[in-house]
């Protein structure tokens, strides 16, 4: 299955809540994954530009996107990025697919 890397923030509401009754987000955000057929394989806590990191798989696209869309319609997340990653045997068979079409592609100009 796909690789989905998501990452954001948490509102100043969600932090100033979870700093008054702390809670693992883990559990809740793998049970919203396992619920439309996914599944979370790490959820973590993170310095810098984003609060949290989360790695899951999903069947396809839409799969994933319902499971985002679901956990930034609570109101306690904001900035959300998602990005679809790739094995390395994926990335592999990638790059000599564009290797292939790369030779066969004229570019603008030329």
């Amino acid at each position: 299955m796909p690789i989905y890397i998501s990452r954001g923030r948490f509102t100043t509401d969600a932090v100033k809540g979870m700093m008054a009754k702390p809670e693992n987000r883990e559990e809740a955000v793998g049970s919203l994954f396992k619920s439309v057929g996914g599944r979370l394989i790490g959820w973590y806590l993170t310095f810098g530009r984003h609060d949290w990191l989360v790695i899951g798989e999903f069947p396809d696209n839409k799969t994933a996107a319902s499971a985002i869309l679901a956990a930034a319609g609570g109101g306690s997340l904001s900035d959300i990025e998602t990005t679809v990653a790739m094995t390395a045997a994926e990335a592999a068979e990638t790059f000599g697919s564009a290797g292939r079409a790369a030779k066969a592609f004229r570019s603008a100009g030329r």
